[in-house]
């Protein structure tokens, strides 16, 4: 009977344990935040990795480079694991503040294992009245 319970225990920990977090801040590449570069990124760190990437791969070549995720508020950088997110749906949070990303943390790696993603509203229109 003791067994039972502290089954039952164990697994409703476990169940708790693994409730996804969420997580906002700027999405960019570990390069461009290691540098502080975030307005300066080139856009190659984001279709292959770092700067002047372009030069060593084919034209064409598809690349997978990793992500990060700055915090303004505690300066930390997570580092993104992006396998359970379709890569086309990344784009709109590209470089943008106010990216959420759902997911759990592995302190071991620093390491948010993504499992959700939303991208900030786009700004609101708006109308310029004055004199030019």
């Amino acid at each position: 009977m003791k067994k039972l319970l502290l089954i039952a225990v164990a697994l409703v920990f476990s169940a708790f344990a693994s409730e996804p977090e969420e997580f906002e801040g700027l999405l960019t590449t570990p390069a461009c935040a290691a540098q502080g570069a975030f307005a300066d990124c080139y856009l190659e760190n984001y279709a292959c990795g770092s700067d002047d990437c372009f030069k060593k791969i084919a034209p064409g070549e598809s690349t997978n480079p990793k992500l990060a995720l700055f915090q303004h508020g505690t300066g930390k950088v997570y580092l993104v694991d992006t396998k359970k997110l379709k890569v086309s749906e990344l784009g709109e949070g590209m470089n943008k503040n106010g990216v959420v990303i759902m997911g759990t943390y592995d302190a071991a790696t620093n390491t948010i294992l993504a499992t959700e993603f939303k991208a900030p509203p786009p700004p609101k229109k708006s109308f310029f009245k004055g004199c030019l």
